[in-house]
C-alpha cells in the first residue's frame, strides 16, 4: 500500500473518490454530550407542583409503617385544638426518633469496641488424650568422651548463648583453644558429638517404664534436640500410636539411672545439679524447657498429677490471634514453633548457618516478638496446655533400697546418688476449657437496632426502605429544580441588572 492509499485509509473517501477527514470527538464535546441528555432526562421529567409535592408528602406520612407521622398531617381536628395535637405529636415522634438514633450509636460503638467475654467450661470423658513428656539429663555429656572435654562444653554454651542471644560466659578463655582444636578436627560436629556422646536412653539407663499398667521399652521414646542435649520423649505426634487413659491416678511410670559417674557437666558454666528435667506438653507442639521444664533431683520420687487445659483466643480485632497463620516445620501453630523458625530465618539471613537446636532448623525482641496481634508471633488461636502439680518423696526408703538393691543389683547409696524415679497421671478426667467469645456479634448488633428502632419508632426494615424512596424522590427533585430553574432564574437576574444599568446611563 501507497502513501496515498494509506491516507485514504486514515482519513476516509467519499464516493467521489475525495479525501475528507474523519471527525474526533474531543473529551470536552464528549462531556457535553453527557450532560446533554442529563438535561433532556430531567427536562422529561420535571419535579411537581406544590401541591402535588404536598399531597406525596401527606399520602407518604399516612401510609408509610413509620409509626406516629400520620397524626402530623391528619384533618379532622381542625382549630386550635387540632393545631395544639399536631405539636404535641410531632415533639412526641422528633422525642422518640432522637432516642432510638441515641441508641442505636450507643450500640454501634459497643459493637466497634470489640468487646470480649470469657467463659470456663469443664468436660467430663471417659478417654483422654495423655500429653507428651520429653525428659533430658541435667548432665550432657559423658565425662571420657573426649580428651578435650571442654571445647565441647565451651561450644556447646556459645550455641546455647546464640540461641538465646545472651553472652557466653568466660570466651575469652576458649577462643583460641577452640580454633585450635577446630583446625586440626575440620569435620568436627557439634550435633553429632552430642548425639554420640550426650545422655541416651536404653536398657542400662531406664531401669523401668511402665504406662497405664503395660511396660514400655526404650523404643517408645524418640530422640529430640533441645538446649540440654540429647533428649527423649515419650508419646511424641509422630508415632504411630497416640497414648490415652481412662482412669485418673494412672499414667506413666519411669525410674532413670542418670549415671553421675559417666555424665558430667562444667561447673564453673552452672552446672552444679544433678537429676532429671522434663516437660509435659501437647503432642503437636515441641518441647519448650526455657521457663517451663520441671526437675526431679536424683534420690527423689516425683509425682506430677496434670490437668488438660485448653485456650481458645478469638481473631483480631476482638482477640490477638491470627488463624491465617502457618508453620513452614511444624504442623500445629505455636508461639514458641513460631519463635524458633522466625530465629532461624534472622541467622540464616545473617551467618548463613543454622544452629542444629533450630528447625531446617537470635532472639532480638525488635526481630522476633511475642503476644500481639502485630508481633512477629502472636497467641495461638487454640493452644493446650498441662498445669502440674508437683510433689516429692525420698527414693527409695530404707525398706526399699534392700528389695531393690536385689533386683537391680545396685546398692542404696549408688540409688540415691543416681536413680530418679517420676510418675505422672491425670488428675482428673476432664478437659478444661477457657474460651474467649465475642460480646457482641453482628447478628446481636442487627438484633439489637431493630428492637430500638421497632420500640421507639415501630420502624423495621421495610419502614427504612420507604424512607429512602422518600428522600431519594426529593433529591431528585432538588436536582431537577437546579439544574431547569437556577440558570433561568440566573439569565433573568443578569437580564434585569443589565436593564438597571442602562436606565441608569440615559
Amino acid at each position: 500500500m501507497d502513501r496515498t492509499e494509506a491516507l485514504r485509509s486514515t482519513e476516509g473517501e467519499d464516493p467521489g473518490g475525495h479525501l475528507r477527514q474523519v471527525s474526533k470527538k474531543s473529551p470536552e464535546r464528549r462531556d457535553s454530550a453527557f450532560w446533554c441528555k442529563i438535561n433532556s432526562f430531567v427536562t422529561r421529567h420535571t419535579a411537581p407542583c406544590v401541591e402535588e409535592r404536598r399531597k406525596y408528602n401527606h399520602d407518604f406520612a399516612v401510609s408509610t409503617s413509620f409509626h406516629g407521622l400520620h397524626n402530623l398531617v391528619e384533618k379532622n381536628t381542625t382549630g386550635a385544638s387540632g393545631h395544639i395535637r399536631r405539636l404535641l405529636w410531632g415533639v412526641v415522634v422528633f422525642f422518640f426518633v432522637i432516642t432510638a438514633f441515641s441508641q442505636v450509636y450507643i450500640r454501634v460503638v459497643n459493637y466497634f469496641s470489640w468487646a470480649t467475654t470469657t467463659s470456663v467450661t469443664v468436660q467430663y470423658v471417659d478417654k483422654i488424650e495423655f500429653p507428651s513428656v520429653t525428659f533430658c539429663n541435667l548432665n550432657r555429656y559423658q565425662t571420657n568422651a573426649v580428651n578435650n572435654l571442654g571445647i565441647a562444653f565451651f561450644l556447646w554454651n556459645l550455641v546455647s548463648a546464640v540461641l538465646h542471644f545472651s553472652n557466653s560466659r568466660k570466651p575469652s578463655e576458649n577462643v583460641q583453644d577452640m580454633i585450635d582444636f577446630m583446625q586440626i578436627n575440620q569435620n568436627f560436629s557439634i550435633k553429632n558429638f552430642t548425639k554420640k556422646y550426650g545422655f541416651y536412653i536404653n536398657n542400662s539407663t531406664l531401669l523401668k517404664c511402665d504406662f497405664f499398667g503395660m511396660p514400655c521399652y526404650p523404643e517408645d521414646f524418640e530422640h529430640v534436640f533441645t538446649e540440654y542435649g540429647n533428649c527423649y520423649t515419650f508419646n511424641l505426634y509422630s508415632s504411630k500410636s497416640h497414648k490415652r487413659v481412662s482412669t485418673s491416678g494412672r499414667g506413666l511410670s519411669v525410674l532413670l539411672d542418670i549415671k553421675q559417674a559417666e555424665f558430667t557437666d562444667d561447673p564453673s558454666l552452672g552446672f552444679v545439679d544433678a537429676g532429671i528435667t522434663f516437660v509435659i506438653h501437647s503432642p503437636k507442639i515441641p518441647p519448650r524447657f526455657d521457663g517451663l521444664s520441671l526437675y526431679c533431683p536424683a534420690g527423689m520420687h516425683a509425682h506430677a498429677s496434670i490437668r488438660h487445659l485448653k485456650t481458645i483466643t478469638q481473631e483480631h480485632p476482638w482477640g490477638e490471634c491470627n488463624p491465617q497463620l502457618e508453620l513452614a516445620y511444624h504442623e500445629v501453630y505455636s508461639t514458641y514453633g513460631c519463635l524458633q523458625e522466625c530465629k532461624s530465618a534472622h541467622i540464616k539471613a545473617e551467618c548463613g548457618c543454622l544452629p542444629f537446636l533450630l528447625p531446617d532448623r537470635i532472639d532480638k525482641e525488635e526481630l522476633c516478638s511475642v503476644g500481639t496481634y502485630s508481633s512477629t508471633c502472636p497467641v495461638p488461636c487454640e493452644e493446650t496446655n498441662y498445669p502440674t502439680t508437683l510433689s516429692y518423696s525420698t527414693f527409695p526408703s530404707d525398706n526399699a533400697a534392700e528389695y531393690l538393691s536385689t533386683k537391680l543389683n545396685k546398692d542404696a547409696s549408688y540409688m540415691r546418688n543416681n536413680l530418679v524415679y517420676i510418675d505422672i497421671k491425670y488428675q482428673e478426667m476432664n478437659y478444661k476449657t477457657t474460651t474467649q467469645q465475642k460480646a457482641f456479634t453482628s447478628g446481636e448488633l442487627l438484633s439489637e437496632v431493630g428492637g430500638q428502632l421497632g420500640l421507639f419508632c415501630g420502624a423495621s426494615m421495610i419502614t427504612i426502605i420507604e424512607v429512602m424512596e422518600f428522600l431519594l424522590t426529593h433529591f431528585f427533585w432538588l436536582c431537577a429544580f437546579l439544574i431547569l430553574k437556577v440558570p433561568i432564574i440566573s439569565q433573568r437576574t443578569d437580564s434585569q441588572s443589565r436593564c438597571k444599568w442602562q436606565r441608569q446611563e440615559c
